[in-house]
């Protein structure tokens, strides 16, 4: 299972690295990584899911990975002439820093939005001890 590696920073990859990224994570679903700017948003990861329902899919934070997986049923009821439809199994994984949030996820017209966010870094305040 190849894990896509979301670490480092998009603005500092090169084209060949971006083309790296795809190469190592063939397969199935086909997704896109976005770069978002505006004020709270980052990135947006979109998946094709076509034919998924919202309750066949689950996104989970499990550690420093964002996991897609979707589940679909082979549906057996009907008579059919051809049958070239299988319910698929799928799982994507992710790899973020502790900086990255995701904050929401949307299912349209067969396309899964996942919407990460930077988190500020925290700041603090280190005393300084003075020695006699």
């Amino acid at each position: 299972m190849a894990r896509i590696d979301l670490r480092l920073d998009p603005l500092d990859m090169t084209s060949e690295m971006l083309a790296a990224l795809s190469r190592g994570s063939g397969g199935y679903p086909p997704f896109d990584i976005e770069y978002l700017h505006g004020a709270g948003a980052y990135l947006r990861i979109t998946v094709a899911v076509a034919g998924f329902e919202a309750e066949e899919l689950d996104v989970t934070t499990e550690g420093h990975q964002l996991v897609i997986r979707g589940s679909q049923d082979d549906k057996p009821d009907g008579d059919f002439l051809y049958r070239g439809i299988a319910g698929r199994q799928f799982r994507r994984i992710f790899l973020l820093t502790e900086a990255m949030e995701v904050t929401r996820a949307s299912l349209q017209n067969g396309l899964l939005a996942i919407e990460i966010a930077r988190r500020p870094a925290d700041v603090r305040k280190i005393n300084i001890s003075v020695s006699d």
